[in-house]
Parts: structure tokens; sequence; C-alpha cells
């Protein structure tokens, strides 16, 4: 527990002061911090993420096999089909393609996200999100306003030696703070990723699922795509049903199957490999790419558009990182994964060089016959849980949305009591799994399939990567050179598989851009009035001296038991808080003002989660602002009452005063009265004189939102028999 106090207001106060005298060459005077006013956010500068055993590294890598690699493990079942839509036409353009695709996971799945990418993690945790909320830390780029003093202990705030890598890094800070066009754009972004991986979530399945189901072909060809497509249905929605058991679950059961699945693909690409032609391991030499290149010039987009299919769940790779940690998903990547899809992709192309005829199939085509079967139900099962990586992927990233207040308020569950960041949103898996059913329905085979499916992967790609480069020059501080390598190296590669799959729009590509326009549409519009609000709120607040002159009023009566007020304002008192008076002229005992706030943090320290203060020396009355992380769970509202109770006492006691004993006793007294909820429900209406696109927006987009999303009080978990809501309408 944390007071705000005369000592947190000095060292507030020196630091600011020490910062301007560096920063401007003089000290400037002193303004005095009104801290009833202050805004906190702090309590994540010493919250890190436990360092795991050796023993839980390798159980998270086991269970991330059957969780994480699925999509990136099953891509050997359509890259080849994609990348030869009409056939080989030389052979020699085999090496050529399985060069680009030895490079493209060297570079893109192994370098940036294995290596580069999940090292920018928050506290563990991964996603478009986490990145954005990186990035918010260290620059005040948040659409709210809500870094002020008490963020220091969260933000990049000590200075260093200036040399020419901080002067670029404050450059890049103090542009980004400037520009709003810069801060919406930021945000902008980081919503259009997260529809990106929903798009990734909606679309793996399908791809994935339609591909294996359609291998049986091989074995019985009086099976027509339509059939195919039914069985494919049935599996989707039976793969939906079982999220509710959670990720650690799911995690064991479907790892030992992925296991054996890597195993034989990676044995049948060695067998095929020898068997053929060993020739192939030419490929590791990038020449044979440009030597490609150049001879198909007018196939160069349809090959990259069908090379980027062997990258599709590279991106879970980061995304599914709150589920497990950093030192699992490396260890299972390199040892496991990335080896056996190398083997698979050199043993299907040696098997091609002598059997050109069969690119359209090459998966099942290169598997020996007396394996078939058990390979075939293996690529079943597999395709199944390949779904798992974007699936965990998507409730992650919405779980930071949600928690950030860029998405609308839907239930989250923690799913293990073990592992931090397991989550289940059972709204986004219904829509995943309807979204699913449909698209399988509309498009009935990969082939247009596959053109959407790239573009979805590569649109996360190039966002992760541009959020990437920010935080290399304004965070780590990293070496211009090794900044324009990433760029020449990587940004090259994304971008290019970006515009081959932009070229493909017609072909399906349209899919996850209406995809993308829908939900950036549904986070804007809930976004904006969320903001619209809370600056209502932060500009109609409370005054202290107004707090004062309400307790002093004879009519107000004074009741048993312990009020607790909610309110979304952490800068002072809401505006509801009056209207309420006015409505119900009585306060409560012991009354506080409590301020839920999400941190861009991935998790807050218990000890640090409770923030109070006074708000009239002689009256019982509080703030208290209950700070969470993005992936913080919340308790029980037993225990949470019990741990506000106690922390509020633990504040009486270390302000040392006269009464301390009495304050105690009536503190206690007042749980024993019982505990009541007071809460503003407060209803956004566009002021007069606004434009027809505001009053959509807030008058009825956003309004119907709030009334589809389920309520504060239901997502606090605040008992309704024991809430009194007070409405108000705001004119924003």
């Amino acid at each position: 527990m944390v007071g705000i106090n005369e000592e947190t207001q000095r060292a507030a106060q020196q630091e600011e002061q020490s910062g301007d005298h560096q920063r401007s060459g003089h000290v400037k005077n002193l303004v005095k911090i009104d801290l009833f006013d202050l805004e906190v956010a702090s309590g994540g500068g010493t919250n890190t993420r436990k360092v795991a055993d050796w023993a839980t590294i390798l159980k998270l890598a086991f269970q991330c096999i059957g969780v994480v690699y699925g999509d990136l493990g099953t891509s050997p079942l359509y890259v080849i089909p994609g990348v030869f839509p009409d056939g080989i036409k030389e052979k020699d353009d085999l090496i050529g393609v399985l060069s680009l695709i030895i490079y493209s996971i060297i570079f893109i799945s192994f370098i940036k996200y294995v290596i580069v990418v999940l090292a920018a993690n928050d506290n563990g945790d991964g996603g478009t999100f986490a990145l954005y909320s990186l990035i918010c830390r260290h620059a005040k780029v948040n659409l709210i306003p809500n870094q002020q003093v008490e963020d220091k202990e969260l933000s990049n705030y000590k200075l260093e030696v200036p040399d020419r890598r901080a002067k670029m890094a404050s450059a890049i800070k103090s542009l980004l703070e400037k520009s709003s066009v810069m801060k919406y754009f930021m945000s902008f972004l980081s919503m259009l990723g997260v529809s990106m991986v929903l798009g990734d979530g909606i679309l793996t399945p399908c791809m994935s699922v339609l591909s294996a189901v359609g291998g049986i072909k091989e074995a019985n060809s009086s099976l027509n795509d339509d059939t195919i497509m039914w069985i494919s249905v049935v599996i989707l929605i039976l793969l939906f049903q079982v999220q509710r058991f959670g990720t650690d679950k799911i995690g064991y059961s479907f790892a030992p199957i992925l296991l054996v699945w890597f195993i034989f693909i990676a044995c049948i690409g060695v067998f095929n490999f020898f068997k053929y032609d060993p020739g192939v391991i030419k490929a590791i030499n990038p020449w044979y790419i440009v030597q490609y290149l150049q001879r198909n010039r007018n196939d160069i987009w349809v090959t990259l558009g069908g090379v980027v299919l062997c990258l599709t769940g590279s991106e879970a790779l980061f995304a599914d990182l709150g589920h497990f940690n950093i030192r699992s998903i490396q260890l299972s990547t390199c040892v496991v994964v990335i080896p056996s899809i190398l083997l698979c992709y050199i043993g299907q192309v040696s098997y091609l060089r002598e059997h050109t005829g069969d690119a359209y199939n090459a998966f099942y085509s290169s598997i020996p016959k007396p394996v078939y079967w058990p390979q075939f139900v293996l690529a079943v099962l597999a395709s199944i849980i390949a779904s798992q990586s974007l699936i965990s992927a998507a409730f992650s990233i919405i779980q930071q949305a949600v928690a950030l207040g860029s998405f609308p308020r839907i239930k989250v569950v923690h799913t293990s009591s073990k592992y931090e960041g397991q989550v289940y949103v059972p709204e986004i898996n219904t829509f995943l799994m309807i979204a699913c059913v449909g698209v399988t329905l509309g498009f009935k085979t990969t082939l247009h399939m596959g053109n959407a499916y790239g573009l979805a992967a590569t649109g996360v790609f190039v966002i992760t990567s541009a959020f990437m480069i920010l935080i290399m020059i304004m965070i780590w501080k990293t070496h211009i050179i090794l900044i324009i390598a990433y760029v020449l190296t990587i940004g090259v590669f994304e971008c290019s598989f970006l515009i081959a799959t932009l070229g493909k729009f017609i072909d399906g590509g349209y899919l996850p851009l209406l995809l993308a326009c829908l939900v950036v549409s549904i986070m804007t519009t809930w976004s904006y009035g969320h903001r619209k609000k809370y600056m209502y709120e932060l500009e109609n607040k409370v005054a202290a001296h107004r707090i004062a002159d309400i307790v002093a009023d004879e009519r107000i009566h004074r009741v048993k038991g312990l009020g607790l007020f909610y309110t979304h304002l952490v800068q002072g008192i809401s505006p509801v808080f009056t209207h309420y008076i006015s409505s119900v002229p009585a306060l409560h005992t012991v009354l506080v003002f409590v301020s839920i706030k999400s941190v861009t943090i991935s998790k807050v320290a218990a000890e640090e989660r409770f923030l109070f203060q006074r708000v009239k020396p002689e009256e019982m009355i509080f703030r208290c602002i209950v700070r969470y992380g993005y992936r913080d769970s919340r308790k029980e509202q037993e225990d949470f009452e019990g741990m506000l109770a106690d922390q509020l006492k633990e504040f009486i006691k270390e302000e040392e005063g006269e009464d301390v004993e009495r304050e105690l006793a009536v503190v206690d007294q007042a749980v024993r009265d019982g505990v009541v909820y007071l809460m503003g429900e407060a209803e956004v209406m566009a002021s007069n004189g606004s434009s027809c696109v505001k009053k959509l927006v807030v008058d009825y987009l956003y309004n119907w939102l709030s009334r589809s999303v389920r309520p504060p009080d239901e997502v606090l978990l605040i008992p309704r028999k024991r809430l009194l809501k007070v409405g108000m309408n705001y004119e924003v």
C-alpha cells in the first residue's frame, strides 16, 4: 500500500526540479502540486516477472508445442501449391523457391520473432498492445492523459549521457509527444494490429483444417469439395467448444500430438531428401533466389504470395507469450519447430524434383505409401491444433485492449492458477467460431482463402516491425547501423510480402481488410466515446473545497456502513457525486471514492495496488486509486473488500494522527455494518452544435455499444444486491 504524503510530494518536486535544471540549464520555480487532483499510475516500477526454474521452462516448452506452433508447423500442407498454382515450369525453380522459404523462416520466424521481438516483451507479455503500451510508458502518446508525477516510477526518466543515439531517441520521443497526428496514428496502428490478429484467428483454423481434410482425396477421389467443406465445419465447431477448458489443459492434450507431428514430418523430409535428390541442399546458397526471380519476373508477386504462407503463425510466437515465457518459446522453437519444418520443405522439394506434376498436392504426394494413413490422421489432428495458436493469441490481445480501454467491455476468464496470462474470452470465442464457419462455407477451398490468409499475416508483420523500430530507437537506443540492417533485411522481406498479398485483393485478399474495417470501427468508436466521457469528467471534476462544503452541510445525513463510490476519473472527484448528493442527501460513516485504473504495464504487485489519500482531515472520507495491469485478474469481491479495508487501516496507521485507534475502530465497525457500492451511470450525448458525424458516433454507435456489452458493475464483480446506481447525462 502506498500513501500520498508530503515526502512523496517533495521527492516529486525535487526530481522535476533536477530534470528541468539539466534539460534547460536553470532551475525553474517550483509549482505546488495539488495532490487531490493528481492522477497516479505507479505500481509497476518494481513489478518484474519471476524467473522460472528449468523444470517449469521445460513444462511450458512442452505445453507451448501444443498451442503456439500449430499454424507454423502445418504450413507445409499448403505452401508449395500456393507458390506453383499453375504447376512447375522448370526444375531449377524449386531450388530458388526452397532457398526463399529457408531464408524467410530464418529472417522472420527466427531472427525477428525468436531473437528480437521476444526481447521487447512487456514484463513477460507479448502482442501488438504490449508493444504499444511499452511505447506509451516511454513517451506521452496515450490519447487519454494518464502520465503524471507518479508515473515516473514506470517511465524511462533516467537522464543519460548525451550521445547520438540518445539525441535521436529524444528527437523521436519529442516528435511523437508533440504531434496529435502521430498519437492518433499510433493508436490506429495498435487497433489495426488487433484486427489483423483476429483475422489470423479466423483464417488459421479454416485454412489448416481444409488443407488437412482435403488430403483424403489422395485415398478417395470420389469425395468432392462440398463434403470436405462440411467435415471441416464440424471439426471447427468442436474445436471452439474446447476453448473453455483453458490453455493449460489444451496444451497438455495437444502437445503430444504436435510433437509426434513434428517428428513425422522431419523424418519423412529426411527420407525424401536422401531417396530423391540430396542436391537440393544447395538451396542454402541465396544466389538461387536471385536466379529464380530473374527467370520469373512476371510471377514474382505470385511466388511471394505463396511463400509468405510458410510464415503464418510466426506472430503467435510473440502474441502467445503471456501464456508461457520467453525461454520456453525460444527452446521449443529452436530445438523442435524450425528444424522440423525446414526438413519437411527440403524433403518436399527433393520429391518434386522427380515428380513435378504433383505440385498441387505436394505434401500428401510426398508421403511414403506405408505411412500415408497415420500421417493423414496426424495431419488432421495437427491442423485442428494449428488453430489454437492464433485463437489463444486473439484472447491475449483482446484482454490487453479491454484493459486499456480500447475495446468494449467483455468477460475475460483466467483459466490457470499456475501460469500467468492464460485467458479465455467467451464472446471472442463465439465470434471467431461463427466467422470461421462463415468463411469456410464461403470459400469452400484453400485457393482464395490462402490469399486472404497471407494478407492478414503480412499486415501483422509490418505493424509489429513499425513498433519495433520505434522501440529500438527510443527505448533500447540501438545503434543506427543495426536498425538500418533490420530495415534492409526483415523490413524489405515483409514489405515485399505485403505488396504481393495486396495484389491478390480481388481473389480473397479483401476479407481481412473488411474484417479490419469492422474491428477498427468498433475499437475507434469505443475509444472515442470513452475518451470524450473521461475528458468531460476531467473538465467538470468536483474540487477539493467543494467536497468540504458538501460534508459540512447539515442537510447531509451520515448513515452506518462503508460506502464505496466508484468513478472512472482518477483526477479529482467525478461530477456524478454532486448529482448523487442532490438526489440522495446521505453519506456513509466511512466513504471511499474508488477509481479503478488500468495502467500500461502487464501486472501490478499486490502491495502496490491501492493508493489512498484523505479527502478531508476531520472526516472519514478517502480517495483510493486501485491499479491493475492489463493482465491482472480481478479477485472475487469479498477478497477485494477485505484487501481494501486492510490497506485503508494501514494507511491510517501510517498517518500517525491523534485519533488512529478511534478511526481504526470506526473502519472495523463500518465494515461490520455493511459495504454499499455507489456507482454513476453516465450516458454521453453530443452537445448542441456538434457535427452530424459526431452525433452519429456518440449518440448512436457508442451508446449502442455501451448498452450491448457487459455493464461496469458486472465487469468489476460488484454484488448487485448492495449496488446503488445514479444516472446522469454528459454533453460532450
